[in-house]
């Protein structure tokens, strides 16, 4: 086995190795990035929504003259961050935010199954926030929730029995639901979905990217380093080693070596011609008796 094979070879391996490392590191670097995009743009969406809710509550309901035989959904902060998450939805169409309910008044906001599971999991356990992630038919999807507790008595007013509610609430959504809620009760979740398709296709595309641009410098170092060795050692050692044979059978015309140079190579062949001048003169001897 040559020297420049062994050398290859010792490259190849520190490149693999190296290249096995570094793609792991950065695959998951790269994926818990995307993650913490996604994570963000979950965060964005909600406090957008409970700015909706406070908007409505602060400067929507107190402004609204409306008569005691008439109610109005806009004035609900609930309707208000969903109707504008759903304006959002239609250019967004992945992106959701709900209100998910056990026992809404608006049965647009009952909760599926896999949103009761959140809510019976905030009702179980006092958590103010749940993230994961689920399979949609578009691909996998991130949600963050967070705990719909009643801490405002104001909201009793509305939803301790279909007596007591409002009649125009009544009339529109019926006696049988969002009654018999109680102080301090969880009572659902917001829940904000937003794809992760994207950026995980760009973390994959950044991957792939980093990969192949670390192969692309590995191929011109690899290049690089077997012109340097093939100019600094091989052909020095083979031009050594021709000449070493060449003496061993009696051929003293060959020329000496370049002795310029400090390197190990420049003192192997300043040695070798040391070893050929005495060479020469114990010959020289040997014929003159």
């Amino acid at each position: 086995m040559g020297l420049r094979l062994k050398f290859n070879l010792v490259l190849l391996a520190v490149f693999l190795l190296g290249l096995i490392i570094s793609g792991s590191v950065s695959y998951e670097l790269l994926h818990r990035n995307a993650r913490d995009e996604v994570v963000r743009s979950a965060g964005v969406m909600m406090e957008a929504a409970l700015a909706m809710r406070a908007y409505t509550v602060g400067q929507v309901r107190p402004n609204l003259r409306v008569s005691e035989e008439e109610f109005l959904p806009q004035s609900v902060p609930a309707f208000s961050a969903g109707e504008i998450m759903n304006l959002l939805r239609k250019k967004y169409p992945d992106y959701a935010y709900k209100e998910a309910t056990l026992n809404p008044t608006n049965p647009r906001d009952r909760a599926v199954e896999w949103e009761a599971d959140i809510v019976n999991s905030f009702r179980n356990t006092p958590q103010t926030e749940i993230s994961g992630t689920r399979m949609t038919p578009t691909g996998p999807s991130l949600y963050l929730a967070r705990p719909l507790q009643i801490k405002d008595p104001a909201c009793l007013a509305c939803h301790t029995t279909a007596e007591a509610a409002p009649a125009s609430m009544v009339r529109i959504y019926g006696p049988n639901n969002g009654f018999g809620w109680k102080m301090n009760e969880v009572i659902g979740a917001q829940v904000v979905s937003v794809p992760m398709s994207i950026p995980v296709e760009n973390a994959n595309r950044a991957f792939y990217t980093f990969m192949a641009s670390l192969t692309g410098v590995f191929v011109v170092l690899f290049i690089i380093l077997n012109i340097m060795l093939s100019f600094l050692i091989v052909r020095p050692i083979t031009r050594l080693s021709d000449a070493a044979d060449k003496i061993s059978t009696g051929i003293m015309d060959i020329p000496e070596f370049a002795e310029k140079g400090r390197d190990e190579v420049s003192l192997l062949g300043r040695s070798f011609n040391r070893m050929r001048r005495s060479l020469e003169k114990a010959i020289a001897l040997i014929d003159e008796k």
